[in-house]
Protein backbone atom coordinates (compact mmCIF):
# COMPACT_ATOMS: atom_id res chain seq x y z
CA UNK A 1 0.00 0.00 0.00
CA UNK A 2 0.98 3.48 -1.10
CA UNK A 3 1.45 5.90 1.74
CA UNK A 4 -0.96 8.03 0.24
CA UNK A 5 -3.42 5.34 0.20
CA UNK A 6 -2.33 4.39 3.61
CA UNK A 7 -3.15 8.29 4.33
CA UNK A 8 -6.57 7.80 3.28
CA UNK A 9 -7.23 4.71 4.64
CA UNK A 10 -6.38 5.14 7.84
CA UNK A 11 -7.65 8.62 8.48
CA UNK A 12 -9.66 8.86 11.02
CA UNK A 13 -6.82 7.11 13.15
CA UNK A 14 -4.35 9.75 12.13
CA UNK A 15 -7.28 12.86 12.70
CA UNK A 16 -7.62 10.74 16.60
CA UNK A 17 -3.60 10.93 16.72
CA UNK A 18 -3.76 14.38 15.57
CA UNK A 19 -7.19 16.06 17.85
CA UNK A 20 -5.49 14.43 20.87
CA UNK A 21 -2.41 16.34 20.58
CA UNK A 22 -3.63 19.23 19.26
CA UNK A 23 -6.26 19.33 21.95
CA UNK A 24 -2.88 19.01 24.45
CA UNK A 25 -1.28 21.99 22.76
CA UNK A 26 -3.95 24.66 22.78
CA UNK A 27 -3.86 27.71 24.12
CA UNK A 28 -6.14 27.19 27.63
CA UNK A 29 -8.80 29.94 26.20
CA UNK A 30 -8.96 28.68 22.71
CA UNK A 31 -12.55 28.06 21.26
CA UNK A 32 -11.29 25.22 19.32
CA UNK A 33 -13.39 22.57 19.46
CA UNK A 34 -12.82 18.85 18.41
CA UNK A 35 -14.53 18.94 15.19
CA UNK A 36 -12.82 22.20 14.30
CA UNK A 37 -9.40 20.33 15.07
CA UNK A 38 -10.72 17.23 13.41
CA UNK A 39 -11.23 19.12 10.02
CA UNK A 40 -8.24 20.80 10.06
CA UNK A 41 -6.60 17.67 10.13
CA UNK A 42 -8.35 15.99 7.69
CA UNK A 43 -7.73 18.69 5.67
CA UNK A 44 -4.00 19.08 5.75
CA UNK A 45 -3.74 15.05 5.61
CA UNK A 46 -5.71 14.78 2.57
CA UNK A 47 -3.90 17.83 0.92
CA UNK A 48 -0.56 16.00 2.09
CA UNK A 49 -1.91 12.70 0.12
CA UNK A 50 -2.88 14.64 -3.17
CA UNK A 51 0.59 16.21 -3.11
CA UNK A 52 2.38 12.74 -3.07
CA UNK A 53 0.15 11.14 -5.36
CA UNK A 54 0.82 14.38 -7.93
CA UNK A 55 3.05 13.73 -10.73
CA UNK A 56 6.59 15.35 -9.62
CA UNK A 57 9.26 15.54 -12.01
CA UNK A 58 12.90 15.72 -11.01
CA UNK A 59 13.69 19.43 -11.48
CA UNK A 60 10.29 19.80 -9.23
CA UNK A 61 11.60 17.42 -6.85
CA UNK A 62 14.95 19.18 -6.93
CA UNK A 63 13.54 22.28 -6.49
CA UNK A 64 11.10 21.46 -3.22
CA UNK A 65 13.79 19.86 -1.89
CA UNK A 66 15.92 23.33 -1.96
CA UNK A 67 12.48 25.15 -0.58
CA UNK A 68 12.24 26.53 -3.40
CA UNK A 69 8.85 28.59 -3.49
CA UNK A 70 5.80 27.04 -5.30
CA UNK A 71 2.99 28.15 -6.88
CA UNK A 72 1.52 31.21 -4.11
CA UNK A 73 -1.84 30.30 -4.78
CA UNK A 74 -1.97 26.34 -5.48
CA UNK A 75 -4.62 24.19 -3.47
CA UNK A 76 -1.70 23.03 -1.29
CA UNK A 77 -0.46 26.46 -0.30
CA UNK A 78 -3.60 27.77 0.72
CA UNK A 79 -4.36 24.79 2.55
CA UNK A 80 -0.91 26.15 4.95
CA UNK A 81 -1.86 29.64 4.78
CA UNK A 82 -5.72 29.07 5.78
CA UNK A 83 -4.57 26.70 9.05
CA UNK A 84 -2.07 29.21 9.49
CA UNK A 85 -4.70 32.09 9.95
CA UNK A 86 -7.07 29.98 11.60
CA UNK A 87 -4.37 28.71 14.44
CA UNK A 88 -3.50 32.58 15.01
CA UNK A 89 -7.08 33.18 15.45
CA UNK A 90 -7.03 30.55 18.08
CA UNK A 91 -4.28 32.25 19.88
CA UNK A 92 -1.66 29.58 18.93
CA UNK A 93 1.95 30.81 19.12
CA UNK A 94 4.43 29.96 15.93
CA UNK A 95 6.04 26.81 18.11
CA UNK A 96 2.55 25.68 18.50
CA UNK A 97 1.63 25.68 15.04
CA UNK A 98 5.24 23.78 14.10
CA UNK A 99 4.44 21.31 17.03
CA UNK A 100 1.30 20.00 15.37
CA UNK A 101 3.15 19.36 11.84
CA UNK A 102 5.84 17.18 13.94
CA UNK A 103 3.33 15.03 15.49
CA UNK A 104 1.39 14.82 12.42
CA UNK A 105 4.74 13.53 10.66
CA UNK A 106 5.38 11.03 13.57
CA UNK A 107 1.86 9.79 13.36
CA UNK A 108 1.84 8.82 9.86
CA UNK A 109 5.21 7.41 9.79
CA UNK A 110 4.56 5.46 12.93
CA UNK A 111 1.50 3.86 11.82
CA UNK A 112 2.79 3.47 8.07
CA UNK A 113 5.48 1.15 9.20
CA UNK A 114 3.06 -0.62 10.94
CA UNK A 115 1.61 -1.54 7.76
CA UNK A 116 3.87 -1.11 5.03
CA UNK A 117 6.93 -3.16 3.82
CA UNK A 118 9.77 -0.99 3.67
CA UNK A 119 11.64 -1.29 0.27
CA UNK A 120 12.92 1.34 -2.25
CA UNK A 121 9.55 2.47 -3.25
CA UNK A 122 8.67 3.12 0.67
CA UNK A 123 11.70 5.34 0.66
CA UNK A 124 10.02 7.41 -2.26
CA UNK A 125 7.69 7.42 -0.66
CA UNK A 126 8.57 8.97 2.60
CA UNK A 127 10.66 10.91 0.54
CA UNK A 128 7.97 13.32 -0.90
CA UNK A 129 5.80 13.37 2.45
CA UNK A 130 8.83 14.39 4.09
CA UNK A 131 8.29 16.81 1.29
CA UNK A 132 5.05 18.07 1.32
CA UNK A 133 5.06 18.20 4.75
CA UNK A 134 8.04 20.43 4.95
CA UNK A 135 6.23 22.51 2.58
CA UNK A 136 3.66 23.09 4.15
CA UNK A 137 5.03 23.73 7.67
CA UNK A 138 7.21 26.14 5.68
CA UNK A 139 4.16 28.04 4.09
CA UNK A 140 2.45 27.92 7.08
CA UNK A 141 5.21 29.99 9.33
CA UNK A 142 5.26 32.36 6.31
CA UNK A 143 1.88 33.14 6.97
CA UNK A 144 1.86 33.42 10.12
CA UNK A 145 4.89 35.14 10.61
CA UNK A 146 3.51 37.79 7.63
CA UNK A 147 0.31 38.58 9.94
CA UNK A 148 2.20 38.64 12.93
CA UNK A 149 4.31 41.19 11.50
CA UNK A 150 0.95 42.98 9.86
CA UNK A 151 -0.70 43.16 13.32
CA UNK A 152 2.31 44.45 14.71
CA UNK A 153 3.05 47.36 12.36
CA UNK A 154 -0.70 48.10 12.67
CA UNK A 155 -0.48 48.64 16.31
CA UNK A 156 2.86 50.69 16.08
CA UNK A 157 0.80 52.57 13.54
CA UNK A 158 -2.32 53.19 15.48
CA UNK A 159 0.33 54.28 18.66
CA UNK A 160 1.77 56.58 16.56
CA UNK A 161 -0.58 58.49 14.82
CA UNK A 162 -2.73 58.93 18.70
CA UNK A 163 0.40 60.00 20.39
CA UNK A 164 0.71 63.28 17.78
CA UNK A 165 -2.12 64.28 20.05
CA UNK A 166 -0.84 64.74 23.32
CA UNK A 167 3.04 65.73 22.04
CA UNK A 168 1.77 68.91 19.53
CA UNK A 169 -0.42 69.66 22.85
CA UNK A 170 3.04 69.92 25.34
CA UNK A 171 4.76 71.64 22.00
CA UNK A 172 2.45 74.13 22.31
CA UNK A 173 2.51 74.64 26.40
CA UNK A 174 6.23 74.96 25.52
CA UNK A 175 5.86 77.82 23.08
CA UNK A 176 3.68 79.77 25.29
CA UNK A 177 5.32 79.49 28.18
CA UNK A 178 8.32 80.53 26.70
CA UNK A 179 6.62 83.89 25.55
CA UNK A 180 5.63 84.44 29.07
CA UNK A 181 8.28 87.39 30.41
CA UNK A 182 7.37 86.75 33.51
CA UNK A 183 9.18 83.86 34.06
CA UNK A 184 11.79 83.37 36.25
CA UNK A 185 15.52 82.25 34.66
CA UNK A 186 15.05 78.56 36.03
CA UNK A 187 11.61 78.49 34.21
CA UNK A 188 12.31 79.68 31.23
CA UNK A 189 15.19 77.13 31.30
CA UNK A 190 13.16 74.34 31.78
CA UNK A 191 10.23 75.53 29.16
CA UNK A 192 13.26 75.44 27.16
CA UNK A 193 14.19 71.97 27.86
CA UNK A 194 10.72 70.73 27.53
CA UNK A 195 10.32 72.27 24.44
CA UNK A 196 13.25 70.44 23.18
CA UNK A 197 12.34 67.11 24.23
CA UNK A 198 9.05 67.50 22.90
CA UNK A 199 10.18 68.43 19.46
CA UNK A 200 12.69 65.63 19.40
CA UNK A 201 10.00 62.98 20.88
CA UNK A 202 7.72 64.45 17.48
CA UNK A 203 10.38 63.64 15.11
CA UNK A 204 10.98 60.15 16.53
CA UNK A 205 7.17 59.48 16.47
CA UNK A 206 7.38 61.01 13.24
CA UNK A 207 9.54 58.52 11.90
CA UNK A 208 7.67 55.38 13.44
CA UNK A 209 4.07 56.92 11.67
CA UNK A 210 6.58 56.83 8.47
CA UNK A 211 7.23 53.39 8.91
CA UNK A 212 4.56 51.52 9.03
CA UNK A 213 2.76 53.14 6.69
CA UNK A 214 5.37 51.74 4.33
CA UNK A 215 5.31 48.87 6.05
CA UNK A 216 1.93 48.15 5.26
CA UNK A 217 2.37 48.72 1.91
CA UNK A 218 0.91 52.60 1.65
CA UNK A 219 2.90 55.46 -0.70
CA UNK A 220 4.81 57.83 1.57
CA UNK A 221 2.58 60.91 1.31
CA UNK A 222 3.92 64.01 -0.06
CA UNK A 223 2.60 67.60 -1.44
CA UNK A 224 4.87 68.20 -4.15
CA UNK A 225 4.66 72.34 -4.79
CA UNK A 226 7.59 75.14 -6.90
CA UNK A 227 10.46 74.78 -4.27
CA UNK A 228 13.97 76.19 -4.19
CA UNK A 229 16.19 73.24 -2.95
CA UNK A 230 19.02 75.68 -2.08
CA UNK A 231 16.62 77.38 0.63
CA UNK A 232 15.73 73.81 1.43
CA UNK A 233 19.15 72.76 1.94
CA UNK A 234 20.35 76.12 3.98
CA UNK A 235 17.17 75.63 6.44
CA UNK A 236 17.98 72.00 6.94
CA UNK A 237 21.36 73.03 7.61
CA UNK A 238 20.24 75.60 10.14
CA UNK A 239 18.29 73.27 11.61
CA UNK A 240 20.48 71.03 12.34
CA UNK A 241 23.14 74.03 13.99
CA UNK A 242 20.66 75.08 16.65
CA UNK A 243 21.07 71.46 17.72
CA UNK A 244 24.44 70.88 17.35
CA UNK A 245 25.93 74.36 18.00
CA UNK A 246 29.83 72.86 16.96
CA UNK A 247 29.31 71.32 14.14
CA UNK A 248 31.09 72.34 11.26
CA UNK A 249 28.49 72.53 8.41
CA UNK A 250 29.28 73.98 5.12
CA UNK A 251 26.59 74.48 2.14
CA UNK A 252 27.77 74.39 -1.96
CA UNK A 253 25.16 75.15 -3.94
CA UNK A 254 25.20 75.46 -8.25
CA UNK A 255 22.87 75.35 -11.33
CA UNK A 256 19.54 74.84 -11.40
CA UNK A 257 17.78 74.45 -8.26
CA UNK A 258 14.02 75.60 -8.88
CA UNK A 259 12.02 72.60 -9.07
CA UNK A 260 8.92 70.02 -7.61
CA UNK A 261 9.29 68.81 -4.56
CA UNK A 262 7.54 68.79 -0.84
CA UNK A 263 9.21 70.91 1.09
CA UNK A 264 8.85 69.64 4.42
CA UNK A 265 9.58 65.53 3.24
CA UNK A 266 13.06 66.93 1.28
CA UNK A 267 14.20 68.76 4.89
CA UNK A 268 13.32 66.04 6.12
CA UNK A 269 15.69 63.94 4.05
CA UNK A 270 18.69 66.09 3.98
CA UNK A 271 18.44 67.34 7.96
CA UNK A 272 18.60 63.24 8.54
CA UNK A 273 21.81 63.37 6.36
CA UNK A 274 23.63 65.88 7.82
CA UNK A 275 22.71 64.82 11.31
CA UNK A 276 23.78 61.24 10.67
CA UNK A 277 27.37 62.71 9.44
CA UNK A 278 27.32 64.98 12.07
CA UNK A 279 27.32 62.39 14.81
CA UNK A 280 28.96 59.49 13.11
CA UNK A 281 31.61 61.46 10.84
CA UNK A 282 35.03 62.93 11.75
CA UNK A 283 35.85 67.24 10.94
CA UNK A 284 33.56 69.46 8.55
CA UNK A 285 30.26 68.50 7.13
CA UNK A 286 29.29 69.40 3.13
CA UNK A 287 26.37 69.52 1.70
CA UNK A 288 26.25 70.22 -1.76
CA UNK A 289 23.11 70.59 -4.25
CA UNK A 290 23.81 70.90 -8.20
CA UNK A 291 20.83 71.09 -10.75
CA UNK A 292 20.33 70.77 -14.26
CA UNK A 293 18.05 70.76 -16.84
CA UNK A 294 16.75 67.02 -15.58
CA UNK A 295 17.70 66.67 -12.04
CA UNK A 296 18.77 67.90 -8.70
CA UNK A 297 22.00 65.77 -7.21
CA UNK A 298 22.13 66.42 -3.55
CA UNK A 299 25.25 65.14 -1.83
CA UNK A 300 26.51 65.34 2.06
CA UNK A 301 29.88 63.94 2.66
CA UNK A 302 32.02 63.35 6.11
CA UNK A 303 35.21 62.17 6.99
CA UNK A 304 36.01 59.97 9.68
CA UNK A 305 36.63 55.82 9.71
CA UNK A 306 34.19 54.34 6.88
CA UNK A 307 31.18 52.69 7.16
CA UNK A 308 31.93 48.88 6.80
CA UNK A 309 31.79 46.82 3.62
CA UNK A 310 29.50 44.84 5.22
CA UNK A 311 27.03 46.88 6.62
CA UNK A 312 26.55 49.17 2.79
CA UNK A 313 23.84 46.40 1.25
CA UNK A 314 21.56 47.13 4.52
CA UNK A 315 22.16 50.39 5.40
CA UNK A 316 18.78 52.09 4.44
CA UNK A 317 16.82 48.65 5.84
CA UNK A 318 14.79 49.78 8.81
CA UNK A 319 16.15 49.00 12.28
CA UNK A 320 19.59 49.37 10.67
CA UNK A 321 22.51 51.60 12.55
CA UNK A 322 25.86 52.45 11.86
CA UNK A 323 28.43 52.79 15.36
CA UNK A 324 28.89 55.76 16.43
CA UNK A 325 32.17 57.16 15.92
CA UNK A 326 34.83 56.01 18.96
CA UNK A 327 36.04 60.00 18.89
CA UNK A 328 32.22 61.04 19.58
CA UNK A 329 32.02 58.29 21.78
CA UNK A 330 28.33 58.47 21.96
CA UNK A 331 25.61 55.87 21.12
CA UNK A 332 22.69 57.29 18.49
CA UNK A 333 19.73 58.71 20.03
CA UNK A 334 17.33 57.55 17.21
CA UNK A 335 15.57 53.88 16.75
CA UNK A 336 17.47 53.19 13.46
CA UNK A 337 15.15 54.40 10.92
CA UNK A 338 16.75 57.99 9.56
CA UNK A 339 17.89 56.47 6.87
CA UNK A 340 15.33 53.92 6.17
CA UNK A 341 13.61 57.46 5.36
CA UNK A 342 15.66 59.40 3.58
CA UNK A 343 15.11 56.47 1.13
CA UNK A 344 11.33 56.49 1.46
CA UNK A 345 11.41 60.09 0.40
CA UNK A 346 14.24 59.69 -2.46
CA UNK A 347 11.31 56.92 -3.80
CA UNK A 348 8.17 59.80 -3.21
CA UNK A 349 9.95 62.01 -5.51
CA UNK A 350 10.80 59.23 -8.09
CA UNK A 351 14.44 59.41 -7.25
CA UNK A 352 17.26 57.62 -6.13
CA UNK A 353 19.67 57.48 -2.83
CA UNK A 354 23.20 55.87 -2.55
CA UNK A 355 26.00 55.90 -0.11
CA UNK A 356 29.83 55.36 -1.19
CA UNK A 357 32.31 54.94 1.89
CA UNK A 358 36.40 54.75 1.84
CA UNK A 359 38.88 55.54 3.75
CA UNK A 360 38.84 59.05 2.27
CA UNK A 361 35.14 60.22 3.48
CA UNK A 362 31.52 58.81 3.37
CA UNK A 363 29.03 60.24 0.76
CA UNK A 364 25.04 59.83 0.55
CA UNK A 365 23.90 61.25 -2.99
CA UNK A 366 20.38 61.25 -3.67
CA UNK A 367 19.24 62.60 -7.21
CA UNK A 368 15.88 64.00 -7.31
CA UNK A 369 13.72 64.88 -10.79
CA UNK A 370 13.19 68.15 -10.93
CA UNK A 371 10.19 67.75 -12.01
CA UNK A 372 8.39 65.02 -11.42
CA UNK A 373 6.33 62.77 -13.71
CA UNK A 374 3.07 62.69 -11.52
CA UNK A 375 1.42 59.25 -11.11
CA UNK A 376 -1.32 57.97 -13.35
Amino acid sequence: MTLSDFIEADLDGLIADWTEYARAISPKDSQLDDTQLRNSARELLTGIAADIRARQTDAQQHAKSHGERSDPNSAFNQIGRGHADDRQAHGFEINALVAEYRALRASVLRRWQQTCRLDSAAFQEMIRFNEAVDQMVAVSVRQFAQSTEHIRDLFAGVLAHDMRSPVGAILNSAHVLLRDENLSPTSTRAAANLQRSAERLKLLIDDLFIFTRTRLGDALPIEPTQQDFGRICHGAVEEVRAARPDAQIEVQATGELAGICDAARMNQLIVNLVTNAVQYGCGAVLVEAAGDVGQIVLGVSNGGPPIPATALPTLFDPLTRVNPSPKHGRASSGVGLGLYICRCIAHAHQGTIEVESDEGGTVFTAKIPRLPVPPH
